[in-house]
């Protein structure tokens, strides 16, 4: 399966009968699936269907989804309101010689209120119902752009992880082989801690010298961090090759290597060592940062 982003823009339109309708689906990064739908009014029959579609092939992300529909080219019918006008003409008698104004004009009289009543062809069942199932197969069409331009970016997105985690692998090999944490110059150091202790004083239990000694040089062993790291950077890269939606995988992964980068850095007994786990570290974060882009 292909990786996919959460990020991604598509934008479709086109018209059945008398109504003409575009869609337009933005998305961004999200924890979840979040589609937040904008329907004109009198037309939320149809958001149980695009629901349903955006579930079936998105599984992370905030979708913003607008929908603007409208009805064309339908004739209107003007009417004149005879109760109303009937009304207004008894009153204009009613009122002739008792003010002093000029009689209205047929052109006032029609101005009023509710005199003239403008309607539309009534909208049939049939015709209204084709329009909700051109708008749904619309909504897939723009939806599939929408998957699509996700998933190229996810394919570039892929190609920085792979990258990231070759860099990883490069330093973890760098710090398997690094001079300073060979058992010779482990005993090196520590031998030289030693005589400079007991050259300043010679009240030392020699035993237990030797144990802190132990502890010390268990403490320095970074054995564990490295077989960590390789096995992490082994199963980010299969999940990578496998694709589908891994992004909450891959940060939980992208959170353990954090954590072995760190405690190597920690445990570093020379300079060179301590240089390696510092590039781990900002490696790492790049790394971490990137996989939040992933559905």
């Amino acid at each position: 399966m292909a990786l996919s982003s959460m990020t991604g823009f598509a934008r479709r339109h086109g018209a059945v009968g008398a109504y003409a309708w575009a869609w337009e689906l933005k998305s961004v990064n999200a924890k979840g699936l979040d589609l937040r739908l904008r329907l004109p009014q009198g037309w939320d029959a149809i958001e149980a269907a695009v629901r349903a579609r955006a579930s079936a092939l998105l599984a992370r992300g905030t979708v913003y989804a607008n929908l603007t529909a409208e009805r064309k080219g339908v004739a209107s019918t003007v009417k004149i309101n005879e109760p109303v006008l009937a009304a207004v003409v008894a009153t204009v008698k009613d009122l002739t010689g008792r003010i002093d104004a000029a009689p209205p004009t047929l052109d006032g009289i029609l101005a009023l209120k509710g005199v003239i009543e403008v309607t539309e062809e009534a909208e049939r069942e049939e015709d209204r119902r084709a329009a909700e199932d051109a708008i749904i197969a619309g909504f897939g069409e723009t939806l599939a752009a929408l998957v699509a331009m996700r998933q190229e970016e996810g394919a570039a997105l892929g190609r920085v992880l792979t990258a990231r985690l070759d860099e990883i692998s490069t330093l973890t090999a760098r710090a398997e082989a690094a001079p300073g944490r060979k058992p010779e110059a482990i005993k090196a150091r520590l031998g030289a801690q030693v005589s400079a202790l007991l050259s300043t004083s010679q009240r030392f239990d020699s035993d237990r010298l030797h144990q802190e000694a132990v502890m010390l040089a268990a403490k320095a062993d970074i054995r564990e961090e490295l077989d960590r790291l390789t096995a992490h950077v082994a199963q980010s890269q299969r999940l990578i090759a496998e694709g589908g939606a891994i992004g909450r995988r891959l940060d939980f992964l992208a959170q353990e290597l954090g954590r072995e980068s760190n405690t190597l850095t920690a445990k570093a007994n020379d300079v060179a060592l301590t240089n390696i786990g510092l590039e781990l570290k900002s490696v790492v974060e790049q790394f971490r940062e990137q996989v939040q882009n992933l559905e």
